[in-house]
Parts: structure tokens; sequence; C-alpha cells
């Protein structure tokens, strides 16, 4: 079981801001990279849907992700996704299609192997990515919404989405990622709560057992 600290410079992190038509995703990729890059980490690999966007490693297509995941020799995996979703995938726009489960499941097996591996998923009706296939034991995933609910925040206005400022917002006081995902679920419910969301998005989480106390990095 992966209950010790893994060194921050052994993770390789793949950052996606899946859409561009609201600045919240490549708001949501860069503060994570830059809390990320505070604790130590160095391989990181930020994907955005903005061919001008600043600091993006490229575009944000299926094919770059799946070849940020491939050939590192580090010893844990962080994906971290954030778009338009449906029931059926994740949005990215450089393809204008969906991404669905079974192709992110498929590049986390081919990219990561058995080592501890984070999916985060921050996306409406993201419950999805959490299924028969993608629960492994060496998996923590973190969604935004259930499968069949909707997420907030994405609008054009908006800095970043409930569920991604709730996850920065609870990131530095976390340990662990089972931690880190209560807290950001505690923060999304308050959040709805004094907005008045009638149908909340009701995060979801699956620990893997050989993950149940998988620090964040450099923890």
């Amino acid at each position: 079981m992966h209950g010790a600290s893994i060194p921050a410079d052994r993770w390789r992190v793949v950052l996606v801001a899946g859409d561009n038509n609201s600045p919240a995703f490549d708001n949501g990729v860069v503060s994570l990279r830059d809390k990320l890059a505070a604790s130590g980490v160095r391989d990181i690999r930020l994907y955005s849907s903005n061919a001008t966007r600043v600091g993006a490693t490229q575009l944000a297509n299926a094919t770059n992700l799946r070849a940020g995941l491939r050939g590192h020799d580090g010893e844990a995996c962080l994906a971290f996704v954030t778009s338009h979703g449906e029931r059926t995938g994740v949005y990215l726009r450089p393809d204008n299609r969906l991404f669905p489960p079974s192709a992110l499941d498929q590049a986390l097996t081919e990219g990561c192997g058995d080592r501890p591996t984070v999916l985060i998923v921050s996306a409406c009706h993201s419950g999805t990515f959490i299924n028969t296939q993608t629960r492994r034991p060496n998996r923590v995933i973190l969604t935004a919404a259930a499968t069949e609910r909707v997420s907030f925040g994405c609008g054009a206005g908006d800095q970043y989405t409930y569920y991604d400022r709730c996850l920065l917002r609870n990131y530095d006081t976390a340990t662990t990622w089972r931690e880190l995902a209560a807290s950001t679920r505690s923060c999304v419910e308050a959040t709805e709560r004094e907005l008045g969301v009638r149908r909340s998005s009701l995060p979801q989480t699956f620990v893997g057992s050989a993950v149940a106390e998988l620090r964040l990095p450099g923890r």
C-alpha cells in the first residue's frame, strides 16, 4: 500500500484544459500547475485548447494527452482534465469530439501501468469516468459531478469552475488525495447551497485499495 510520500520530482503530471470558450479551464490548469511546481514537481505537461496559451506544452487533443502520459521513469502519475462534458465523455475542442472513459482508461494503463495514478476529471457528468473498467487498485479518481449531474462555474465570466476553485482552495491543507477529495466536495456543496443550486453536482471519488493513503506530491 502506498501510504508514504512519493517524492514530488518522481511524479509525471498531465494537465488538460479541454475547451477555450471559458477562461475557467485554462485558469484551472495554470493554477494547479503553479501549486504542483511549488511542491517540487518538475515533470508537468500542460495542454490547452488555446493555441496561444502561454506555458502550454501542446494542444489539448487525444494524441497529445496519450503521448504526455507515456515514456517516463517516474513513480506516480497525475492527470487533470477540466472541460465541458457529457455522459459519454469529456470534450476536447482541438479534436471537436468527446474523449470517452474507455480511451482515457487505455491512455492511463499504457502510460502509467501499475504506478500509483490520480485522475481528476472536472466536467459535467464526469462521474462516468468512475466505472468497472476504470476502477483499479492503483488509482484514485476524483470527478466534479455524478454521471447524471452537471457541474457549475464554466461561464465566460467565471475565473474557475466551482469544483476547480474548491480543489485549489483546499490543496494546500490536504495531505492525502482522499482528504483533498472530501474537502473539495464539502466546499462544492457549500458553494452550491450558498448560490441556491437546486440540483447539486454530487462530486464523486474512487480510491483504490493499493493507494488508500496516497499523499499529494511532496507531502
